[in-house]
């Protein structure tokens, strides 16, 4: 079956001028597509581009080169005052530090309603106090709620008056930007769990960017992995945990800490070194090394991926 494309990020680019000499190449030429009604996973650490990328694809930054569509519009470069609108209401984020976002002295209520009085949604204000206890609801807490102020909240429950300030406009892609590595273990996935059942009851398309690659394969049904600004491998989930090729996605797949100790005891940790890549002559590009599975390879290590592959079919 014909899968529908919601987004498309082609060939795009990031680069911040620090100053007349030197430039960091956030994001550098980076291509994936997200269906309808699936959860991308975007992994790598810290100050590996994906944060960038989700803030390029949703308008926070004007990006460098490339293009975004979204729903069939081109939404990068100059756009219609029609198409912004658009934009702002189909595509949501939900931000890492949930109180670093939520203004302080604004009640839970308006906070939530930004998104009903920016795009006219309701009509009345009774139609608008109903949205807001629908979602409350929704995300698992109470119309008792509305009136109180982020800070009488806990980090979890202010994470989920996050979620239901994205949901308010029934959006049709949310980009969750960390969204759970500032709470606690114990709640982490609580807020998964929700953003599971929010997708199922609402139709919704994830961009789910993390560093826990733990915590994506729960949630992502394909994963694409990042280092210093480039995609290196993309894949279903379960087929990258099983038949990761990457040595840098071996690498983050290798420092995942195991429940059972004496597995723990006994995991190799596996150091990733960019210098192992010779790239002056034979240069690399994202190839499809099975169907679904992608790798940034140069020629030399396509052929040298060939024979893994065809090793783990052996197996």
């Amino acid at each position: 079956m014909e899968k529908n494309v919601l987004l498309k990020v082609d060939h795009i680019k990031q680069y911040f001028k620090l100053d007349k000499k030197n430039i960091v190449k956030a994001v550098d030429d980076v291509s994936f597509e997200i269906y309808q009604g699936e959860t991308f996973g975007l992994v790598g650490e810290s100050g590996s581009g994906k944060t960038t990328i989700g803030r390029s694809i949703i308008r926070l930054y004007n990006i460098t080169d490339g293009d975004v569509v979204f729903d069939g519009k081109k939404i990068t470069g100059k756009i219609s005052k029609e198409d912004r609108s658009f934009v702002t209401r189909n595509m949501q984020m939900i931000f890492q530090d949930p109180m670093a976002c939520l203004n302080p002295r604004m009640s839970v209520k308006d906070i939530i309603a930004e998104g009903i009085d920016i795009h006219k949604i309701a009509k009345t204000k009774e139609e608008r106090d109903e949205l807001v206890y629908k979602i409350l609801e929704k995300v698992g807490l109470s119309k008792e709620h509305a009136g109180r102020y982020p800070h009488e909240f806990s980090g979890g429950q202010r994470q989920r008056i996050g979620i239901a300030r994205a949901l308010i406009t029934n959006p049709k892609l949310v980009i969750c930007d960390e969204p759970i590595s500032a709470l606690d273990v114990s709640i982490q996935s609580q807020v998964v769990n929700l953003l599971k059942e929010l997708q199922a009851e609402l139709g919704l398309t994830y961009l789910f960017i993390a560093h826990d690659l733990s915590m994506v394969r729960y949630i992502s049904d394909r994963i694409a992995v990042m280092h210093k600004g480039k995609l290196v491998e993309l894949a279903p989930a379960e087929e990258l945990y099983v038949n990761a090729l990457h040595p840098y996605t071996k690498s983050l797949l290798s420092a995942i800490p195991k429940p059972d100790p004496r597995s723990e005891k006994v995991r190799v940790r596996h150091d990733y070194e960019p210098n192992e890549h010779d790239y002056e002559n034979d240069k690399p590009s994202m190839r499809e090394i099975k169907p679904n599975h992608f790798i940034y390879c140069n020629d030399q290590e396509f052929e040298e991926y060939k024979k893994e592959v065809a090793t783990q079919h052996e197996v």
